[in-house]
């Protein structure tokens, strides 16, 4: 690629140093930065920057690492002080530095190399500058006047949230990245704190909006803003002082964007997106966007595939950063439903609240912190929190792992096979504390597909209670649970591998629903159910669980989400009638509310039942989050003894948020807003998750789907690998020989004992010859892998 000319709007850490690399990566590129303010003007105070990011720099230009190496401030800890208790964590590694200090040295970078820096100047718009130079990156910031003035080729949504926040300074040094929790007679507020100088600390003040407001700060200005905030936060200060620069309270702003380029005009850093400071990431990531795209420029032929080269190389990174930065800034939102936890809890709750730091990674970062919060949970000594037992009516669970329903397709008649013989004994045996069947139909009309498990004979009861006695006399200690339901609209349709959700070409049935809509263009229309057929399908219900009972299930869930009959009662999309069932929450819950009754009072009142709902539609005008915490407070009123919290399938149109454990959020709100147990789904799929769920109190069960049909043995595996052989994860007697993992390979090989790297200096004929490398080893030392 021929030298560019590049305009770079912006004097940010990301305008800034992409145009030094830029320029070190070819001097003879004309590259002219613009930047509104002075050269000293800064907002903000430290920067924290990652060891990932501090090698990218290191090899991009060593120059720039030296000089930011002599300014750091390192610290490894983090103080949790909540309620009088202050809680230290170890081992996190921290590096920051003032952010005025940082721009000096970028400054003086670019000037080093001839970068032309232009102060003070409103830089010309973007298709200006577009016109007369080769490439124009806008480092303009999280306000973007490029990025609103071409939002027609970017595409950017941007959401603001509930808390307000203000950037201050401290000067003295927090001897560890601080966080302080005020519960303040207006509501909780908090305080992050972190040094940048030898005699300097940044400190952010954030709260909700209803706290802010309900505590006057909505009438200070700044130098009163300042001052009240040091008084709420006066132990940590040790009474000094705090400073401002032209602070001001604000709401954090996640940016998004379709696109990153338009035409030979790129974005960077906050100009293309945010993520929240409480991970500490904005400068990071424009720094790292400024190193992928020096690079792309440099390695592509063209500058249109370099820049889709970029954005390829970055997005990923970039939306797994704001999915974590986005479950830490909920965190904080949703901060007073935390506030009466145990110390300990909260504190590793807050250290584990983006999901990036897990409980086994901070068993390694800090094994006495972690150790000392399992204590507290209750977990004996060796016992991961997955395998502590948990308790629901007169079942105890021996450890919290559920195998998720799933259904399989694979039943004649509604009766159950050797299929489900083996697919259910087979988890049964593999560790699970519970063991969940797939949705059993009530009725033939309220399968989902011909292959659709029911128990609405005896012909089936029978076959149910021969898995039940196999669970019971093969795998002692799992328990069995039965999930009750009826597809509602959805049924009627293919087998999920001959077309998901489409309707059977013949032998249809007539479906029934809250109202007549069909689930997707070309669905069956259902029958709006009448009083006659809602008191039909709920004895039906009750019927089915009476079977149940005598088949001998531990446990009954009422299936009550993902769109199926009850689910559809729930949805204001899916429930248009305008009698006593429609209309209001309360109204669309009584239906499902009258099958709960009927067969809570059918099923032992020893046995424990759960109820699984679609905690959100993901779709405008569904359910809520809000609507989700009323829905498991009146099953709990009822009698369910925990909720199983998932989301989705009720609409065809939905927009899920798909991430690790995306779910998860729901069942903790339901959990710490209502003191209701909960399970939790939803891309769940390592043992390090199950255990940093439960140990922080989001979460009392984890259900996990795929990862059983991976793995029917998961749990058991789970507990080899944490090196756990207690109660909570027995291994059957025919299977113990394979309780530990398999070698497979020589792992004691003698480690070297002499380096002869003086001795081949003086004689080059002392190395030996690899073949494979073609080059020279020193004796003792093995060959770097080809790969």
């Amino acid at each position: 690629m021929a030298a560019l000319r590049v305009a770079v709007i912006g004097g940010g850490p990301g305008g800034l140093y992409a145009a030094a690399l830029l320029k070190r990566l070819d001097p003879d590129r004309e590259i002219t930065v613009w930047e509104r303010n002075a050269p000293d003007d800064t907002f903000g105070f430290g920067v924290v920057l990652s060891d990932e990011t501090l090698g990218g720099i290191e090899h991009a230009d060593p120059v720039v690492y030296a000089a930011l190496q002599a300014e750091f401030v390192r610290w490894d800890d983090i103080d949790i002080v909540h309620r009088g208790n202050r809680h230290t964590s170890g081992g996190h590694g921290f590096a920051a530095l003032g952010r005025r200090r940082l721009l000096q040295i970028l400054h003086e970078r670019c000037r080093q190399l001839g970068v032309e820096l232009r102060f003070r100047a409103e830089a010309p718009p973007a298709a200006e500058l577009s016109q007369a130079y080769d490439l124009v990156i806008a480092a303009d910031g999280v306000h973007s006047g490029t990025r609103a003035a071409h939002a027609d080729a970017f595409r950017p949504r941007i959401e603001e949230h509930h808390c307000r926040y203000i950037w201050l300074a401290a000067d003295f040094a927090f001897d560890a990245f601080r966080f302080e929790i005020a519960e303040t007679e207006h509501g909780v507020m908090q305080l992050h704190g972190y040094p940048y100088a030898a005699g300097a600390s940044t400190v952010i003040v954030e709260m909700h909006e209803q706290v802010w407001r309900a505590a006057g700060f909505d009438e200070l200005d700044e130098a009163e803003s300042t001052e009240r905030c040091a008084k709420i936060f006066a132990d940590a200060l040790g009474g000094r002082p705090l400073r401002s620069n032209k602070s001001t309270w604000t709401t954090f702003r996640t940016v998004v964007n379709d696109r990153w380029s338009h035409g030979n005009c790129v974005l960077i850093g906050d100009a293309a997106h945010t993520a929240h400071f409480s991970i500490g990431s904005g400068t990071k990531l424009a720094v790292e966007d400024a190193l992928a795209l020096a690079a792309c420029v440099g390695e592509q032929p063209t500058l249109p595939e370099a820049l889709a080269a970029y954005e390829s190389e970055r997005r990923p990174v970039v939306a797994s950063t704001q999915r974590a930065a986005r479950a830490s800034l909920q965190w904080f939102e949703e901060l007073a439903r935390y506030a009466g936890q145990p110390p300990r809890q909260f504190a590793f709750n807050l250290l584990t609240r983006s999901r990036r730091v897990t409980h086994d990674n901070l068993r390694l970062r800090d094994g006495r912190f972690t150790e000392a919060v399992e204590r507290e949970f209750g977990c004996t000594p060796g016992t991961p929190p997955m395998f502590t037992p948990f308790r629901l009516r007169d079942l105890e669970l021996r450890n919290r792992v559920v195998v998720s329903p799933m259904d399989m397709y694979s039943a004649v008649d509604g009766v159950p096979g050797d299929f489900h013989l083996v697919h259910l004994g087979a988890r049964a045996l593999g560790g699970a504390g519970l063991v969940m069947t797939e949705m059993v139909c009530v009725s033939p009309e309220g399968r989902i597909t011909p292959g659709c498990a029911g128990l609405w004979n005896a012909e089936q009861a029978a076959a149910w209670g021969r898995i039940t006695s196999f669970v019971r006399d093969q795998a002692p200690g799992a328990a069995i649970g039965l999930q009750l339901g009826h597809s509602g609209r959805k049924g009627s349709t293919k087998l999920m591998w001959e077309g998901i959700d489409e309707p059977l070409p013949d032998g249809n049935w007539p479906l029934s629903a809250a109202s007549p809509l069909p689930y997707k263009p070309g669905s069956q229309i259902p029958q709006e159910l009448s009083r006659a057929g809602l008191t039909e399908i709920r004895e039906q219900f009750a019927a089915a669980a009476w079977r149940a009972a005598r088949c001998g299930f531990d446990l009954l869930e009422l299936h009550c989400a993902h769109g199926y009959l009850l689910s559809g009662f729930l949805s204001p999309l899916t429930n248009r009638r305008t009698d006593g069932y429609g209309g209001s929450l309360q109204r669309r819950l009584r239906f499902p509310i009258e099958v709960f009754d009927a067969v809570r009072a059918i099923w032992p009142a020893e046995r424990p039942m759960t109820v699984r709902i679609s905690a959100t539609d993901w779709a405008e005008g569904g359910t809520t989050a809000e609507d989700a915490v009323e829905i498991a407070r009146a099953f709990a009123a009822h009698g369910a003894d925990a909720i199983d919290v998932s989301t989705g399938q009720v609409v065809a149109d939905e927009a899920p948020e798909y991430g690790r454990s995306y779910q998860t959020p729901f069942a903790d709100r339901i959990r710490n807003e209502t003191g209701i147990p909960v399970i939790s789904v939803g891309a769940i799929s390592s043992w390090d998750d199950v255990n940093s769920l439960i140990l922080a109190g989001r979460t009392d069960l984890c259900a996990l789907a795929r990862p059983h049909l991976y793995n029917p043995h998961w749990t058991l595996h789970a507990a080899a690998e944490q090196g756990y052989a207690g109660p909570g994860a027995g291994w059957p007697l025919p299977y113990q020989a394979g309780s530990r993992r398999p070698q497979t390979g020589r792992t004691d090989a003698p480690k070297p004992r002499l380096t002869l790297g003086d001795r081949q200096a003086r004689n080059p004929q002392a190395g030996i010859q690899c073949g494979h490398h073609g080059g020279t080893l020193l004796a003792g030392h093995r060959p770097e892998s080809p790969g």
